[in-house]
């Protein structure tokens, strides 16, 4: 494996500690800052948040930049920003701090897929593109059990100090590993790359992304009281039933990359979200029995994580355009929209007193929507490619 795509994995693996790692210490941050378990979630959703708006603003503001060096100044800022949640005195600044802290995330895996595509064997893009991605799934398998152990037995402000030393491992491995790379030349202001946004296409995507992948966020959100609340698995075994999930999330990555170069990626986003239906459903109805629940826990770890370089790449190839970096970021951006709506409407139907078992018919409904959404647009672009069809045949008769 090229080292330059390790570094992008490393840093794919701080950037997954600090995304998910919160889900496993949601008790414990709620307890040391006297706050409910579903006020708590709502750290989820404020970093969720910064990554939409961090993502396209700072990959245009960047643009200057070699992509390089722009990947290196974004995971300083990943590492200074994540600093400010250790020193954390309150749950407001807590609040505050993971927003700020997910402004570079979606950011460095935009740059970081386009640079993994270009620096990647030929027919082999998805899953270059994988394995940067791997770092997520990676983190899910250790570092967010390693992490949520710090956080359950020492303090969640230890976690925090771990991620910032990951930031920085990152950043030496970026300068020493990745190739240099030129910087994009172009004559106009880098903020009209915003133009990409007329294009149905774009939002298309957009809609895909934020709905799609919801349902994992739904369901691992609150995986903590739903292991302990309802399967009756004591808490002490959360951070192996996090290695669990992580080791699914592992494997469906790499399933996902090797499925999305075989196949057209259309097919495998459709094929993974109905799967993801199918697991949110299995989930509901087994909760109660632990061993079926943990089964579930892997089974639905590589359904929701088999989507990433599926949709990554249908995402690369919806728009043509000299902005591919805006372009990629918009999917790191909305799948964390899809984070915090799964974060959020996963926890309305726990304030309403429907139990910890309800988020996941949440998921289910909202990858129904996902499915709906990436079919009209599969129609929209047949639509679109029979009407050019058509205008280049005219144009050729009007020639002869």
């Amino acid at each position: 494996m090229k080292k330059s795509l390790l570094a992008l994995a490393l840093g794919g693996l701080g950037i997954g500690v600090t995304e998910f790692t919160i889900m496993g210490m949601l008790p414990d941050v709620a307890s040391d800052l006297g706050v409910s378990i579903p006020e708590a979630g709502y750290l989820i959703s404020a970093y969720a948040l910064g990554v939409v708006v961090g993502a396209p603003l700072l990959v245009v503001g960047m643009n200057r930049f070699s992509p390089t060096k722009a990947l290196i100044l974004l995971m300083v800022l990943f590492t200074l920003f994540n600093g400010l949640s250790i020193i954390a005195p309150d749950y407001n600044f807590l609040l505050a701090s993971r927003f700020i802290a997910g402004l570079p995330h979606g950011a460095f895996f935009g740059v970081g897929s386009v640079v993994a595509s270009r620096i990647a064997d030929r027919g082999k893009e998805a899953q270059a593109v994988a394995t940067m991605f791997s770092g997520l799934t990676v983190a899910n398998l250790l570092g967010v059990p390693i992490g949520t152990y710090i956080g359950h037995h020492y303090s969640w402000r230890y976690t925090f100090l771990l991620i910032a030393f990951i930031g920085v491992l990152t950043i030496l491995a970026l300068k020493f590993w990745m190739p240099k790379t030129e910087v994009r030349e172009s004559n106009k202001s880098p903020w009209k790359d915003f133009a990409i946004f007329k294009n149905a296409n774009i939002w298309f995507m957009v809609l895909i992304f934020s709905f799609g992948p919801a349902a994992l966020f739904a369901w691992i959100s609150y995986i903590a009281p739903l292991m302990s609340e309802v399967s009756g698995i004591n808490s002490r075994f959360l951070p192996y039933i996090m290695i669990l999930a992580g080791l699914g999330m592992f494997v469906g990555n790499m399933i996902g990359g090797k499925l999305t170069d075989r196949f057209s990626p259309s097919k495998v986003v459709v094929g993974v979200m109905v799967l993801q239906i199918l697991c949110m459903v299995l989930i509901y109805f087994v909760a109660s029995n632990a061993y079926a629940n943990l089964l579930m826990t892997f089974i639905t770890g590589v359904a929701t994580f088999a989507l990433v370089p599926s949709l990554t790449l249908l995402l690369l190839n919806s728009v043509k355009s000299d902005a591919e970096m805006l372009v990629a970021s918009l999917g790191p951006a909305c799948f964390n929209i899809a984070n915090a709506l799964g974060a959020y409407f996963g926890g309305l139907p726990i304030d309403a007193g429907y139990g910890y078992t309800s988020p996941v018919l949440v998921g289910a409904l909202l990858s129904l929507i996902g499915i709906g959404i990436t079919l009209l647009y599969f129609k929209q672009e047949k639509k679109s490619k029979i009407v050019l069809k058509k205008v280049n045949s005219e144009k050729l008769a009007d020639c002869a």
